[in-house]
């Protein structure tokens, strides 16, 4: 399903190609790319869901607490999170790419994503996904791309 997901952000999102395809055509073309069936469906429901988690009700226990918080993680999330990839979504909400209500869009999406094998590079091409989809966050999504696409080569100094 994570790579339907990549090929989807790839050649429509990424490559600003028309964003509203026909449901059927964008199926067809997954399937003669040699997906699954029902890994495209698992794949379009989770993107609903994104597009869902827009809603400020979609996450109702993110409540807005004082300016200094800890995300304390489930065991389940930290079974898919390793402490690597949670300190990343720290350092994302400390340079303030990520808020809380993102950070928890980025968790929620996560968690829905039906594979065992899920490294930090694939948790910051969830952070593009999500803020990709959240209007008002075109700043934080540019300051994202900047670390995915743009990372130095060689020893840093």
């Amino acid at each position: 399903m994570f790579d339907i997901l990549m090929y989807l952000f790839e050649n429509y999102i990424h490559t600003e190609s028309e964003v509203y395809v026909d449901h059927d055509e964008l199926t067809d073309e997954l399937i003669k790319a040699g997906f699954e069936m029902d890994e495209i469906y698992k794949a379009l429901a989770w993107l609903e869901k994104l597009a869902d988690l827009q809603n400020s009700d979609a996450i109702p226990y993110l409540t807005k607490p004082a300016s200094v918080s800890a995300r304390i993680y489930t065991e389940e999330e930290t079974m898919r999170l390793d402490a690597e990839s949670r300190g990343f979504l720290l350092f994302l909400e400390q340079i303030n790419v990520l808020d809380l209500e993102t950070r928890e869009m980025v968790i929620d999406r996560v968690m829905e994503l039906d594979t065992n094998d899920f490294i930090l590079d694939d948790l910051k091409w969830v952070v593009l996904m999500v803020l990709f989809n959240v209007p008002g966050h075109e700043t934080a999504y540019n300051q994202m791309e900047e670390l995915v696409f743009d990372e130095p080569e060689g020893p840093l100094h």
